[in-house]
């Protein structure tokens, strides 16, 4: 379980020449009674892990379409340990890795070494803090390494090239390489300097890089993953879900993960 399961599990997809893709969803929108039927799915589609928002009253990192599902899981009284409890509910039938995406806040509430050791319960593999910087992460990194899970690293276009070497070097199980400038969001493209700052990350880290913040469709998808191993998509899949188009959702994720092209 935790870390290893998450980059054995990432090994193997692009073993079988795949590239990889990691669906947002946000727990609690729809209600967490339907959590387990979704991360299901979304793994049955082919889905490579699945990263699990924590709905959160001040979401600094996320855009208009996130926020809103954030809102509607809150409104349904989701809560960390709400979640938590669903997760440990199914976690022996769950072979998909699960991340979760949590501020800093719920985690201080919660106890950073009784967060840990509830999400290692819970059948947690990694880890996603967005308003951690890199100078305070051992306020949880010890916690998190101590039950085996991944703490996931983001990295910024706006960081130096030393600051991205450092944060590359530090990663477990994949680096989420933040490629617009802003909040979570559809964008209709990425710019030739991504491209290069992919490729930089790329270089420098041990796990896989994949690309976050602004994909929306295979044809991204594929353009980015020549620079590095594979996506993130959030605000399109949570936007399809909420609409009840499952099916959209299925062929997007068939259609990102096949036709792999090697940087």
């Amino acid at each position: 379980m935790g870390k290893q399961k998450l980059e054995q599990t990432l090994q193997e997809k692009q073993a079988a020449n795949q590239n990889l893709f990691v669906p947002y969803i946000m727990a609690g929108d729809g209600g967490l009674d339907i959590l387990e039927d979704r991360i299901n799915f979304l793994a049955e589609s082919g889905a490579s892990a699945i990263e699990l928002g924590i709905p959160f009253s001040d979401p600094v990192a996320d855009g208009p379409t996130i926020q809103s599902a954030g809102t509607r899981a809150l409104e349904n009284g989701t809560t960390l340990k709400g979640v938590l409890k669903v997760l440990k509910s199914f976690k022996e039938k769950r072979s998909i890795p699960i991340i979760l995406m949590t501020y800093m806040n719920p985690i201080y509430i919660h106890g950073v070494d009784e967060f840990a050791k509830d999400c290692a319960n819970s059948g947690v593999d990694g880890i996603i803090i967005p308003d951690l910087p890199m100078e305070e992460e051992t306020l949880v990194s010890n916690s998190l390494s101590e039950q085996d899970i991944a703490f996931i690293r983001l990295a910024a276009m706006t960081s130096p090239e030393e600051r991205l070497m450092e944060i590359a070097k530090r990663s477990e199980g994949f680096l989420y390489a933040v490629s617009v400038m802003g909040t979570t969001g559809a964008r209709k493209s990425h710019s030739g300097e991504v491209h290069q700052y992919l490729e930089t990350l790329k270089k420098h880290s041990s796990v896989p890089v994949l690309a976050g913040f602004g994909v929306s469709n295979a044809e991204q998808a594929h353009e980015l993953s020549e620079h590095c191993n594979g996506v993130i998509v959030g605000s399109k899949i949570v936007n399809l879900l909420y609409k009840g188009k499952s099916d959209n959702v299925r062929k997007l994720i068939k259609d990102c993960i096949n036709e792999r092209i090697k940087a």
